[in-house]
């Protein structure tokens, strides 16, 4: 049985004087992410929207937080990489498997899986931190290959984004590693 710890017992301990290594970016930190401020949320599929979070170009990665109220669809996709995916709240899916993921919920996305994202009529706005890594390629009915999206086409998406709605692409650049 774990024993429970009181109080803040860490208090004393020093913090490590040299915390990055030489060439190491500064980490994010980014408060209140599940903002309400819709400029903060890029149009991502029908009614859905992403707000970035963290952008890596050199490893074709991506980090944002997926958002719906109501129904929504993001277009049948594969990924020849893995994707990451935890659900904060509302539900959602892949049309091509029987399971519908809710809050607290975890998927892992293997390479090579093809499916179509569809957002639940739950009552309740759909939030899901998304990792992603590698591009998706977009699929028709038939799940044949019709194009791609890769993280330089979702960094130009969202710097557009940011730019439209006034708050520049300088807020986008600050979340690239």
């Amino acid at each position: 049985m774990t024993q429970l710890i009181k109080g803040e017992f860490w208090r004393g301990i020093a913090p490590i004087a040299d915390v990055f290594k030489p060439d190491t970016q500064p980490e994010q930190y980014l408060a209140q992410i599940a903002t309400d401020d819709e400029r903060y949320y890029v149009p991502f599929g029908e009614n859905v929207r992403i707000r970035p979070l963290h952008i890596a170009p050199e490893k074709n990665r991506w980090c944002g937080l997926m958002t719906c109220q109501g129904a929504g669809l993001v277009n049948r996709h594969y990924h020849p990489h893995e994707v990451f995916a935890y659900t904060i709240s509302g539900k959602w899916g892949y049309l091509e498997h029987e399971w519908v993921a809710s809050a607290g919920d975890f998927v892992y996305e293997t390479p090579g899986s093809g499916h179509t994202l569809v957002v639940y009529d739950s009552g309740e706005v759909m939030r899901t931190l998304f990792v992603v890594h590698g591009p998706l390629v977009w699929l028709n009915e038939k799940g044949e290959s019709v194009g791609y999206f890769d993280v330089h086409d979702y960094l130009a998406m969202c710097r557009e984004h940011y730019e439209k709605v006034g708050l520049g692409r300088g807020e986008v650049d600050k979340l690239i590693r």
